[in-house]
């Protein structure tokens, strides 16, 4: 079971907007400690092999970015003995079914629609603290 206080979350975004916005959400969040930020999947993946860095409670992507994408970085994640256990959520703009369809065989704990106003960023952490307590 996840600790659902002082998490340390990763959260990939390629989108520099959107990653200046979604963690000082999760800076705000109380229940957050740590908000580490890359800009693509490869980056991700990287940041989780490296053992010098503190493995992370939670892991939150997008879908579309460059290099690897957020499903691809996932199924490397989920595949890994020592990773497949943290919490996975992708967010996005897009409402493809297929990709949700996906995220839903691979194992990951939420597919959240990546809102168009601060409020909607607001409510990511919540959803994902809800969605963990559920498990």
């Amino acid at each position: 079971m996840t600790k659902l206080n002082n998490l340390h979350i990763i959260i990939a975004e390629d989108d520099e907007d959107d990653a200046d916005v979604i963690s000082e959400i999760f800076n705000k969040n109380p229940d957050f400690d740590k908000v580490s930020l890359v800009s693509n999947g490869e980056e991700l993946l990287n940041y989780l092999k490296n053992t010098s860095n503190e493995t992370p409670d939670v892991i939150l992507t997008d879908i579309n970015m460059p290099i690897i994408d957020g499903i691809e970085a996932l199924q490397q994640i989920l595949n890994t003995e020592t990773l497949k256990s943290i919490p996975c959520f992708i967010y996005s703009t897009s409402i493809n079914p297929a990709y949700k369809e996906k995220c839903d065989l691979l194992g990951i704990k939420g597919y959240l629609i990546k809102p168009y106003s601060i409020e909607g960023f607001e409510e990511i952490p919540k959803q994902i603290i809800k969605i963990i307590e559920q498990q």
